[in-house]
């Protein structure tokens, strides 16, 4: 689940690209001129008055479809994860909380009157803490920070994952890029549906935005469900999933 954060504003992604141009607006590599050429936008309104209330008959929903080894996986930022975490507690059950993994990259701006903000939170909570799917060898492993404090053997290995992860954004320019605002990269999908479904196992995000969840399930073996109410959202699943034998439904509001 990857829902709106809640910003306070519209989220905006332009599509641009650049072509070799005398008269241009830019100038690159050697002196070259070249044009900016706007391809296009998406975007969606980020603004709740009342978040919680947004939230709350949503995650009911999803713990009551979810499968008693199943987990939930909730991806949020600074400004609404603690309200969020309380109304889970109460939703699941405190002692269904199994982790708060914190994404973090570098990337965006740096102010210079706090810390500048370089992370996400991902609460992770299960249906029946006694019974829930986990497999941590499922995902990749990450080299140690002081490998000469370990054996060769153990250094070659690398370590499992932790409940930090660094990992980069979707680059500007990457193969990755829909240009879908809030697109999260493959390799955080890729490291939650390995870990955490089985083999031929369901896979669903109710806020599926670009699709990147139904691409690390697809590549994993795994089937997915992906919904979304964002007209722009479903153009851009359209066409990345192009090629695979999908089915599309359109419900009525």
């Amino acid at each position: 689940m990857d829902p709106p954060f809640n910003t306070g504003k519209r989220q905006t992604l332009q599509r641009l690209k650049t072509v070799r141009d005398a008269e241009g607006d830019r100038t690159g590599f050697g002196g070259e001129r070249y044009l900016t050429v706007r391809l296009g936008s998406q975007s969606f309104v980020d603004v709740f008055d009342d978040y919680l209330e947004f939230l709350e008959p949503r995650l009911c929903e999803m713990r009551r479809v979810l499968k008693t080894s199943g987990s939930l996986y909730v991806h949020l930022d600074y400004r609404e994860v603690h309200y969020a975490k309380v109304l889970l507690d109460a939703i699941f059950g405190r002692e269904t909380f199994l982790n708060e993994i914190i994404w973090a990259y570098d990337y965006g701006g740096r102010p210079k009157r706090r810390w500048p903000p370089k992370h996400d939170n991902i609460l992770v909570y299960v249906r029946d803490p006694r019974r829930y799917y986990f497999d941590p060898e499922g995902a990749e492993r990450i080299p140690y920070m002081a490998p000469g404090l370990v054996s060769s053997e153990k250094a070659t290995r690398g370590k499992r994952l932790t409940d930090t992860w660094w990992s980069t954004i979707v680059p500007t320019n990457g193969r990755e890029r829909t240009g879908y605002p809030t697109q999260k990269p493959l390799a955080i999908l890729r490291r939650i549906v390995a870990s955490s479904s089985p083999p031929g196992g369901l896979v669903a995000d109710f806020f599926a935005g670009s699709g990147t969840t139904g691409v690390a399930a697809h590549e994993a073996g795994r089937r997915f469900l992906l919904v979304d109410n964002n007209p722009e959202a479903i153009g851009v699943m359209r066409r990345r999933f192009q090629g695979v034998d999908v089915d599309y439904a359109e419900l009525a509001p």
